[in-house]
């Protein structure tokens, strides 16, 4: 597994975790990274990533709750949730990763992370803001 993948997987661990148990005070997020046993550049990747989405998750949600027609995002399971910020984050501030990476990326964790039908969910939902956002990708 690459450094972005294991970067992706421990942001959306982090992510999830900070949202399940409110915000972490620097001990418990030292504590997190000795227990994911992270490298440095894993480490730093996903770090850049967690302060991404935290930063403009007001502009990421808005442009995923319309793709979810008429349900909200609080009431997406936190793992499904985390994982289309995260890749919805990529799509709009990490231009030098294709789209089609992110969202191929965004299902294996999704499946491995996630309930059984949360890979084609993740697509499904990716696919259409892939759409809106990088509409010249390949998508």
């Amino acid at each position: 597994m690459g450094k972005r993948r294991e970067g992706r997987e421990a942001a959306v661990q982090f992510l999830f975790a900070s949202e399940l148990h409110g915000e972490h005070t620097p001990e418990e997020q030292e504590a997190f990274w000795t227990i994911h046993n992270a490298k440095n550049s894993v480490r730093t990747y996903a770090e850049s990533l967690i302060q991404g989405v935290q930063a403009h998750v007001t502009e990421i949600d808005g442009l995923i709750e319309p793709v979810l027609e008429n349900f909200r995002i609080q009431r997406l399971a936190y793992v499904d949730r985390n994982v289309l910020r995260l890749a919805v984050y990529e799509m709009l501030h990490v231009p030098e990763v294709p789209a089609p990476v992110i969202i191929n990326e965004a299902i294996e964790i999704a499946k491995a992370l996630g309930a059984g039908e949360s890979g084609s969910f993740v697509n499904g939902i990716l696919h259409k803001i892939a759409q809106k956002v990088r509409p010249k990708s390949n998508n």
